[in-house]
């Protein structure tokens, strides 16, 4: 590696979320703070939703029902 080009390596930056999670990375900064970690994130704690907008699943089906006739 070249020498004086690559910026300053911190093993113990600081992660802060904004639900108060707190937990420590390696980063080229000292510290950060995210909106979302996977303590708060809906799909990591198991309460993501998932919608079925007017029912498209079932218009879909429909439509394929009627191709096979």
């Amino acid at each position: 590696m070249k020498k004086d080009i690559h910026p300053k390596y911190h093993s113990n930056c600081q992660v802060k979320c904004s639900c108060g999670n707190t937990f420590v990375i390696g980063s080229t900064k000292e510290s950060m703070e995210i909106e979302t970690c996977s303590q708060c994130h809906p799909f990591y704690t198991g309460k993501e939703k998932k919608l079925d907008h007017v029912g498209r699943v079932e218009q879909f089906r429909k439509r394929m029902a009627k191709k096979k006739k």
